[in-house]
């Protein structure tokens, strides 16, 4: 705490008990917060201004401190009252305004160390985590949804890398492509290892499964005739290069057509039948 020796140099007097020394420590805490003392008691003085130091007469009740703070920006007022409980001093803090209560407990001995009140460099020790346990537990709770954005929006973004290869994710959604040919990028079906390959693996584009395609039976597909069906054919240019079009008729003779004796029925030898 940048600053707290100077304080605790001008309170070395009044320092009689462990006890003053951690109050000057979370005085000087609220202070770097940005409030400033106004006095002590629950009661406004004559002539009283804001202050880094502590009033006088603050140490005057070992077992109960009571002092009073004011934002710098006079948008809160506080009263702190330190209650002591055998080894712990209870911090319990109301806003005036909005009575709003915080507090938090401390064991003395894990912070001061009452053989050293004389030496700042030995008397404090876990000097960060009290510095943590006064401002979460009676500074926090008091700020306004302002600064606890601002306090946010100045922390820095994390980034997340760009997902990689190896984190491919068989439902997500690939980006839309357009297509490079009018057929689809299918693999070879004469592969030794396709039969079966969409069945087992729905999710990784592999082919193969029990639904039968003609358009992927592994040979040459005759080309579409958009002159199919009429008795004479299209003339030149009336049908676009490329153009999505449906022929009027059935494809051409040319077209492989399907062979009656592919699956003969059981028995077909049978003469009688």
């Amino acid at each position: 705490m940048a600053g707290l020796e100077v304080l605790h140099a001008w309170a070395l007097a009044g320092l009689s008990r462990a006890q003053d020394a951690l109050l000057c420590a979370v005085h000087w805490e609220l202070v770097t917060q940005g409030y400033r003392c106004l006095g002590a008691g629950d009661r406004a003085g004559p002539n009283e201004r804001k202050s880094e130091l502590l009033p006088a007469g603050w140490h005057v009740d070992k077992e109960l401190y009571t002092l009073r703070y004011q934002a710098q920006d006079d948008s809160q007022e506080l009263l702190l009252k330190a209650i002591m409980v055998d080894t712990s001093m209870i911090l319990n803090v109301m806003d005036r305004s909005s009575l709003q209560v915080a507090d938090v407990t401390l064991n003395v001995a894990d912070y001061v160390d009452p053989e050293h009140l004389d030496d700042f460099h030995m008397v404090y020790k876990n000097v960060e985590e009290l510095r943590t346990r006064i401002v979460s537990g009676i500074i926090s709770p008091f700020r306004t949804d302002k600064e606890k954005d601002n306090k946010k929006e100045s922390k820095p973004e994390r980034t997340v890398p760009p997902a990689s290869h190896h984190d491919y994710d068989p439902l997500r959604i690939p980006p839309r492509q357009p297509p490079l040919s009018r057929e689809p990028p299918w693999p070879s079906p004469l592969g030794p290892f396709a039969v079966g390959g969409e069945d087992l693996d729905p999710f990784g584009g592999r082919r193969g499964g029990m639904i039968a395609d003609p358009r992927r039976s592994g040979y040459p597909l005759p080309g579409i005739d958009p002159s199919s069906g009429l008795p004479s054919r299209l003339p030149p240019g009336a049908v676009p290069p490329g153009a999505r079009f449906d022929p009027f008729g059935p494809p051409g003779s040319n077209a492989a057509r399907p062979n009656p004796d592919h699956l003969p029925p059981p028995g077909y030898d049978d003469m009688f039948m």
